[in-house]
């Protein structure tokens, strides 16, 4: 068994959380982490870059000027690339740059990542985590009683508008559910704060 820091929002220590060995992954994993945060940042690409191509840049199709006579380089049309106005040669057109993960190597790549987390003592888990009001101040006295000045990852079973318009505004501090977090997130912020009931349903998602 493993174990991790339990404590309360005031930041006091309330004992250890334990986290099954079976539920760990430390031997394998580090090419599927890689691939897992190439595929997400892939998927951060809108891939909306357009450029014309010479079939597409409007124009005669007549030649600018004769071949020989004139004492200038050669023109055949004035949708040349190397014309201003003309088209861009080789340039970027509309595509997708999303890249398939299985869910074997989706599954692995987020063990591998939440059990390093464990093993360089990352995690902290909190009893819970509930707002009075959508309060900016009230989240913040939080991030200070656990000693989080700079940021980290919140993970929960289920999210509510209170905690989500409280952290909305705050740099370096994300909230996620524990059935979509995900191992880019896992791996962005070096302090990962799991309430009870959110390690709870990570460790069904990682059974």
């Amino acid at each position: 068994m493993s174990k991790v820091p339990l404590k309360n929002v005031k930041g006091d220590s309330v004992g250890d959380y334990e986290v099954a060995d079976n539920l760990l992954v430390l031997d394998k994993g580090d090419q599927a982490v890689h691939e897992a945060v190439v595929a997400y940042n892939a998927h951060q690409r809108a891939g909306t870059a357009s450029t014309l191509s010479k079939s597409f840049v409007n124009g005669t199709g007549a030649k600018p000027w004769k071949q020989k006579g004139l004492g200038r380089a050669r023109a055949g049309y004035k949708q040349s690339p190397v014309w201003r106005g003309g088209a861009v040669a080789h340039g970027p057109h509309p595509r997708t740059y999303k890249k398939k993960l299985s869910k074997k190597v989706t599954r692995l790549a987020f063990q591998r990542a939440f059990s390093a987390k464990v093993e360089q003592g990352e995690i902290t888990v909190i009893d819970e985590l509930s707002l009075s009001a959508p309060k900016t101040k009230e989240f913040v006295a939080v991030l200070k009683n656990l000693g989080l000045d700079r940021g980290a990852l919140f993970i929960v079973d289920e999210t509510t508008d209170n905690l989500l318009l409280a952290t909305r505004n705050i740099q370096r501090v994300e909230v996620a559910t524990a059935n979509l977090v995900n191992t880019y997130q896992i791996l962005r912020f070096k302090n990962v704060i799991v309430t009870k009931a959110g390690m709870e349903a990570l460790e069904k998602r990682l059974a």
